[in-house]
């Protein structure tokens, strides 16, 4: 957690949107590589480890590292592909679903590990690069599926009047091309920014108040901080979870819609 208090009166200062900025090279320049980049990368290399080390003896009766990988995998497999797609369709875009899922949830649980304490995406362009991937994947899929012509046809329902025909497929315009891609981005990138800007309220605000220039109240004050701190961390530890399997559930949703003839 990137915040400080300031330093020669001290004061508190708040916890802000620069706090996420944390280049390590390149300054302030659009170009530079930032504390994030690096995490992202490294969530790649630990996802490859742990996935070739808990696979490469795989048994009938699985060890605890073969089990928790199936887990995981079941999960996303039969949980969130079968069940929305369909057992017709769903076996080709368990690779995708799969990988959104791990990349996001070790991404989000960054902002809980020591040393690291930093949610991945609590940075927009990390979120909003996934949901551009999605974004192309399930035009991709519904035009391959239905022509062209038949899948913007199929954005609006059958047997509307015809007089409010083209504000309704307006609005499903919308939905499709700017609503699904913003609010998936938006929805993940506000729950870790929010919840990282609150943990590093609880533990700063409780070191300041428990052992800066305070009375007697507010250091008391500042140790219901830290155990605030405490239980937000468990909190947040399941809505990391949580919006790792939103994000990919809409996915499969929205990729179950382009497979459809039908509204």
């Amino acid at each position: 957690m990137s915040l400080l208090l300031a330093a020669g009166d001290g004061g508190f200062e708040a916890p802000s949107p620069r706090d996420f900025w944390l280049p390590l090279a390149g300054g302030d320049s659009p170009w530079a590589f930032t504390r994030p980049m690096l995490l992202a990368g490294l969530s790649v290399v630990l996802i490859v480890t742990w996935l070739l080390v808990s696979t490469r003896k795989m048994a009938i009766v699985p060890g605890r590292g073969q089990f928790f990988t199936e887990s995981v995998y079941g999960l996303v497999r039969n949980g969130v592909a079968r069940d929305i797609i369909g057992s017709r369709e769903f076996l080709r875009f368990v690779p995708l679903l799969f990988t959104m899922f791990v990349l996001i949830l070790v991404n989000n649980l960054f902002g809980i590990t020591p040393l690291v304490m930093f949610p991945t995406m609590s940075r927009f362009g990390f979120p909003l690069a996934l949901a551009l991937i999605v974004f192309v994947v399930y035009h991709a899929v519904g035009i391959r599926s239905m022509g062209l012509g038949g899948y913007f046809k199929h954005m609006v329902p059958a047997g509307l009047p015809v007089l409010i025909l083209p504000l309704i497929f307006f609005l499903e315009l919308v939905t499709y091309f700017v609503t699904r891609p913003v609010t998936l981005a938006l929805r993940l990138f506000g729950n870790m920014f929010a919840g990282h800007i609150l943990l590093a309220l609880c533990v700063v605000g409780g070191e300041h108040l428990l052992f800066g220039d305070t009375g007697l109240g507010l250091k008391a004050t500042g140790v219901l901080a830290f155990v605030g701190g405490f239980v937000m961390t468990l909190f947040e530890g399941f809505v990391q979870f949580l919006q790792a399997y939103v994000f990919t559930l809409l996915t499969a949703l929205y990729i179950a819609g382009s497979l459809v003839e039908e509204h």
